[in-house]
């Protein structure tokens, strides 16, 4: 299952997220987003879990918890909408 977690601290890394989920269960990858020029985390992340219930139960205990100072938002990742630009408008 795939979480998204945001809301979090500057300072927490990909092995941090890791930590943070890995009691409830076996975490495939934790990934926190970073801006592609500054390399600085966009406060927000993804973690793979392959068991179901351990990333509800990860879900559910986590979300709204205080992590580095912030309440963390915990919800199931949902799929990319497609961008909405303007490449065809010309």
């Amino acid at each position: 299952m795939n979480i998204y977690v945001s809301n979090l601290a500057f300072t927490v890394s990909n092995e941090d997220l890791n930590e943070l989920f890995a009691t409830y269960g076996t975490v495939d990858t934790a990934r926190i987003v970073t801006d592609k020029f500054t390399k600085q985390s966009r406060g927000f992340g993804f973690v793979e879990m392959p068991d179901e219930d351990s990333a509800l139960k990860a879900m559910k205990e986590l979300d709204g918890t205080m992590q580095g100072g912030r309440s963390i938002k915990v919800t199931e990742a949902r799929p990319r909408a497609e961008k909405q630009g303007y490449s065809n408008r010309w």
